[in-house]
């Protein structure tokens, strides 16, 4: 009975200590997990100073201010002759980002007024531009139902809106529409201007009635009058070699194009920001 007892007392001795050893080697396994996660808290940490993504309150949330620029990216090239016969007119489509520039400056002369743009339709002015035949027309009435109709439903306090607008070349019968460029004179006795005739109105985004402007006073009328005529900032002379030989050659006259971006510039730089400080 002895000799039984020893090897099973043995093997019992062998499985206590085995069981024993056990726990010693527990916590080995259970903190190396936590020694390779440690480096992991880094990324997170970047994570969490990111920086945010630009805020969407330009297109989302009441508006108080919308932009419609309008002039429709279209460049005017006009020959104004010594008789009627040497007169030529036409409109340019270009990829000049006009009516981007318009947006960017507004945006800029409005300070801390946020502004949204309204975009619209390709072709959605072109009713005001370019009317029916017709012995009346009442353009107020055009215009306000216009933006009403390119508004939609942007639902904003009031609309901002640049367009083209019209006025005679002082000594001539001829007039000069939009952003663009003329020549006038034949051969040596040529030259050539760039233009700008920009029309800004304020539109209430309830009603869609035509407000008034900064210059509806007799101080802002007979400012407009000196900014326009005496200082004569509607027209910059250009060397008459930058006249397009022919119009549609305008488009990718590069020249030509950073000129008019440059005297836009001015020019909204100029009528914008009274209209903010109202």
């Amino acid at each position: 009975m002895l000799r039984f007892a020893a090897p099973v007392l043995i093997l019992l001795f062998f499985l206590t200590s085995a069981a024993a050893q056990t726990p010693a080697q527990t916590p080995p396994a259970a903190t190396a997990p936590a020694a390779q996660t440690a480096p992991q808290a880094k990324p997170t940490a970047k994570k969490a100073t990111a920086k945010p993504k630009p805020a969407e309150s330009a297109t989302a949330g009441p508006c108080g201010v919308g932009v419609i620029a309008g002039t429709g990216d279209i460049f005017v090239v006009q020959k104004i002759g010594l008789t009627v016969f040497g007169n030529d007119y036409a409109e340019v489509p270009v990829s000049w980002g006009l009516d981007d520039l318009v947006f960017a400056r507004a945006r800029a002369a409005a300070g801390n007024t946020p502004v949204r743009r309204i975009t619209y339709a390709k072709g959605a002015l072109d009713s005001y531009y370019h009317p029916k035949s017709g012995l009346f027309r009442n353009q107020r009435d055009e215009l306000s139902n216009l933006i009403r109709q390119v508004a939609g439903n942007a639902g904003c306090e009031r609309y901002l809106v640049v367009m083209r607008s019209e006025g005679q070349l002082d000594g001539t019968n001829q007039s000069l529409s939009g952003v663009g460029i003329f020549s006038r004179g034949v051969g040596l006795i040529s030259y050539a201007y760039v233009f700008s005739y920009i029309g800004v109105t304020w539109v209430d985004g309830r009603t869609f009635e035509i407000m008034k402007g900064p210059a509806v006073t007799f101080e802002g009328v007979m400012k407009r009058m000196a900014d326009n005529f005496v200082s004569n900032e509607l027209l910059q002379k250009v060397d008459k070699s930058m006249f397009p030989e022919t119009a549609a050659d305008s488009a990718n006259n590069i020249a030509l194009r950073d000129t008019t971006r440059d005297f836009l510039t001015k020019r909204l730089d100029k009528i914008l920001p009274p209209y903010f400080a109202q």
